[in-house]
């Protein structure tokens, strides 16, 4: 079952037409890949599927509804949560009240999540009483997380999650991820790392220029010639 179908979506910004018909979808508990080089239009596609950007046309289709033109505080609500590029933390707030405001305005989620959360993450635990500007980067990228998670959300968008991150916590994130998945919870992935996010991704697809160009099934896209050369550096993905 789809939880997220995008039909044939262009979407301009800063009057750039960014992505140009594109159409994807999502099926429930599995990890979509959004994959391609810097300005191909992948980030830009999240936020018009959270309803940050409004589509030139197309269709957005998520959980039953169409959310197509939707304000970003209602697409929320309905149970789609975006960690976007750079995070969007609450800067001057502290780490238990970043987490507070993850569940604000809407049904979903308890303190029970809140909990959960924190055990999750132990550093945020830790630091639950400290400024989220103050947190490092790897430290801040797992409060974003912990945000979207606390909704229950239906569907979990992230936005180069690794992105500026030392190596070590790149696989600290990616192994959250791969620990989300496991858990059947439905995402979606935008990536410049697309070793790791085909590693973990059940397909993937690849834009160029706003763009699909090719999609299908993450092994199978991993192990092809052309993928392998323009984004893998030509070695095979690890399994």
């Amino acid at each position: 079952m789809d939880v997220l179908a995008v039909q044939d979506l262009s979407v301009s910004y800063r009057e750039v037409r960014a992505v140009k018909d594109v159409s994807f979808d999502v099926r429930r508990g599995e990890v979509v890949a959004l994959l391609g080089a810097n300005g191909s239009g992948k980030s830009t596609l999240l936020r018009a599927v959270a309803g940050v950007l409004t589509p030139d046309r197309g269709r957005i289709r998520f959980a039953g509804a169409d959310i197509t033109g939707w304000a970003p505080h209602r697409v929320a609500r309905h149970g789609l949560r975006l960690v976007p590029e750079g995070r969007g933390l609450l800067a001057r707030m502290t780490v238990w009240e970043n987490l507070l405001m993850g569940q604000y305005a809407t049904a979903a989620g308890t303190r029970r999540d809140l909990d959960a959360a924190l055990e999750r993450f132990p550093v945020l635990g830790q630091r639950r009483a400290q400024i989220a500007s103050t947190l490092s980067g790897g430290e801040q990228q797992m409060l974003a997380i912990a945000r979207a998670l606390v909704a229950r959300p239906t569907l979990l968008m992230l936005d180069e999650p690794s992105l500026g991150l030392a190596p070590r916590l790149v696989r600290q994130i990616f192994a959250v991820v791969a620990e989300l998945k496991r858990e059947g919870v439905t995402i979606v992935l935008v990536e410049q790392n697309a070793r790791q996010a085909l590693a973990v991704a059940d397909r993937a697809y690849i834009l160029e220029t706003g763009q699909v160009v090719l999609a299908g099934p993450a092994p199978e896209l991993a192990a092809g010639e052309a993928v392998q050369r323009a984004y893998l550096g030509g070695g095979p993905v690890p399994g």
